[in-house]
């Protein structure tokens, strides 16, 4: 068996494991490049030529939840209850503390196919993607206990997405050290935000619905991975990690008309004016982490990948602001902190 680990040592881990559960002799191991989480990832190829996924646990990065909310939830039972429903995820052929051996699907996400298709193509990707939004949130508890039904967009949440943004991105948003008047503001906006979208309607939501999590398969069939998040919130949420989505670029006439052809196909089908305000408040919130969250991996972890997509974060941020001003005086007060951005030169 060959194999090229790094200084992680998860070989023989995995190798043995693998060759338990499939009883085949493994070939090879080799490491997949990491996202911006922890969590390691490899492709086992057997000696019979079939490959697959071994998705492995790493230790928690503090930063990556709110203070007193529980870790994630393993990827079963969530995996299994989607794949029942008839969502594309990924088959498990082994399971183990720490260790799932997953389906193989391939290398090309939505974001990487984005990087060499032509724009209509994208588009019509994006859109067989988004019609899997309305299909997640028709599952419903089955009373087979599954985490992610316990678990809800709360309070707690818009705090610590209050906070990471408030600590990393701020000062760059100004162009100078936050006053404690406009911390303030900002945690007491995402508050409000939180409270706005605790009166909606509340179905489950993979929680990290974007480019990177959706996969380009054989024959353009689409995947979905990395479903342990999966949470309930508010219908909106997962259509903003996608139209949202900071490695993507999508013209603003193509997110108004999905928005528009999805919206009622909703389990709830809001209407039309609470939907749209929800959506850019959770634009807000959604994209606050994220930005926060690129900053943090530079500053931190000295990992400076994605501050290539930090700009485009901001913009769509500030953009998202502007919009929402007319809905409280809070969100007012965040657009004007945020106007800098807003009127920075789109080229990157």
């Amino acid at each position: 068996m060959t194999h090229a680990l790094g200084t992680h040592g998860d070989a023989s881990r995995i190798a043995e494991f693998a060759q338990s559960s499939l009883r085949e002799a493994i070939a090879e191991i080799a490491p997949l490049a990491a996202a911006l989480g922890l969590r390691r990832f490899y492709r086992l190829r057997t000696a019979a030529g079939r490959t697959l996924i071994a998705r492995v646990e790493a230790e928690e990065d503090p930063a990556g939840r709110p203070p007193g909310i529980p870790a994630e939830p393993p990827l079963e039972p969530i995996r299994a209850r989607l794949e029942r429903a008839g969502l594309p995820v990924p088959k498990c052929y082994g399971s183990a503390p720490g260790i799932e051996l997953l389906e193989d699907f391939g290398d090309e996400s939505l974001y990487a196919r984005s990087l060499h298709a032509d724009a209509s193509a994208l588009q019509a990707l994006v859109a067989r993607a988004l019609d899997l939004v309305p299909r997640i949130q028709r599952v419903a508890d089955d009373g087979s206990f599954v985490a992610a039904f316990a678990r809800q967009l709360d309070a707690p949440y818009f705090a610590y997405k209050a906070d990471l943004f408030a600590r990393y991105s701020l000062a760059d948003a100004l162009g100078r050290a936050p006053r404690a008047s406009e911390d303030a503001a900002l945690r007491e906006a995402f508050a409000w935000i939180g409270s706005e979208c605790g009166r909606a309607p509340q179905r489950l939501a993979h929680r990290d619905f974007q480019s990177q999590n959706v996969f380009v398969r054989a024959n353009d069939a689409l995947g979905l991975i990395d479903l342990q998040g999966a949470f309930l919130a508010p219908p909106e949420y997962d259509l903003v990690c996608l139209l949202r989505d900071s490695y993507l670029e999508l013209p603003e006439a193509f997110v108004d008309a999905e928005l528009t052809r999805v919206r009622p196909a909703l389990p709830d089908a809001p209407d039309a004016a609470s939907f749209r305000a929800r959506f850019e408040l959770l634009t807000l919130t959604r994209k606050g982490k994220d930005h926060a969250r690129f900053l943090y991996a530079a500053q931190e972890r000295s990992d400076t990948r994605f501050l290539a997509f930090a700009p485009r974060t901001a913009r769509m941020l500030a953009r998202a602001a502007s919009r929402a001003a007319a809905q409280d005086p809070r969100i007012a007060r965040v657009a004007e902190m945020l106007a800098r951005w807003r009127e920075a030169p789109c080229a990157e």
